[in-house]
C-alpha cells in the first residue's frame, strides 16, 4: 500500500520539482542538487543562488527587487527547510546559511519604506540594507525579520516575533519587537 501512495503522490511532485529546478537554471538561477520546489514564485532568477538539498513548500516567494542587477540579492546555503508561505523580499542582500528550519507564514525583508509629508508613499525611496541568518537556526511561524538584522548560528526565534535588530549565536528571542528570552 505504501508504494502505491508514493507512486500517486510523491513521484509526480518529484518530477514537477525537477522540471521547476531545470526551468530556474535556464532562467539563470544558480541552484544546486536535490532542491525541492513545490508551488511558489520567483522573479529575477539571476539574482538568486541556492545550495543543495533545500525544501521550499507551497506558497514560497523569492522576490529580488524588480530591476536589473548584476550581483546576487538572495543567497541560500544547504539543507534548509522553508514551510508554507515564506517570502524573502530582497532589495539589497539577504543571506541564509545552512540547516535552518523556517515555519509557515514568514516574511524576511532587507528594506524599509521612507515616509514624509506632502509626498506620496510610492514616490519615496527604499532604504536598502542586508539580512544574514546563520546556520542551524529555527525560525517559528509568522515571524517577521526586518532590515539590517543578523542572527548568529543556533538562534531560535519564537512564533510571531518581529526581529528589528541583530542577536548573537545561541540566542532564544521572541516578542514585538524581539528581545532575548534566554541565551
Amino acid at each position: 500500500m505504501r508504494s502505491l501512495e508514493d507512486f500517486l503522490f510523491k513521484v509526480p511532485l518529484g518530477i514537477r520539482s525537477r522540471f521547476v529546478n531545470s526551468t530556474y537554471r535556464m532562467l539563470g538561477m544558480k541552484t544546486g542538487n536535490q532542491n525541492r520546489f513545490e508551488k511558489g514564485r520567483i522573479r529575477r532568477a539571476k539574482q538568486i543562488s541556492i545550495g543543495n538539498n533545500n525544501n521550499f513548500s507551497n506558497g514560497y516567494q523569492l522576490w529580488p527587487l524588480d530591476e536589473e542587477h548584476n550581483n546576487l540579492r538572495i543567497k541560500i546555503g544547504n539543507e534548509n527547510y522553508f514551510n508554507r508561505n515564506v517570502m524573502i523580499d530582497a532589495c539589497g542582500y539577504i543571506e541564509i546559511g545552512n540547516e535552518n528550519q523556517f515555519g509557515p507564514d514568514i516574511y524576511i525583508t532587507d528594506s524599509n519604506h521612507t515616509y514624509g509629508n506632502d509626498i506620496s508613499p510610492k514616490d519615496h525611496e527604499m532604504q536598502r540594507g542586508t539580512v544574514k541568518i546563520g546556520n542551524y537556526c529555527w525560525i517559528g511561524a509568522k515571524v517577521v525579520i526586518l532590515k539590517d538584522v543578523e542572527l548568529g548560528d543556533f538562534c531560535v526565534v519564537a512564533a510571531g516575533a518581529v526581529v528589528t535588530k541583530s542577536f548573537p549565536k545561541g540566542s532564544v528571542i521572541g516578542g514585538v519587537p524581539a528581545r532575548i528570552i534566554k541565551q
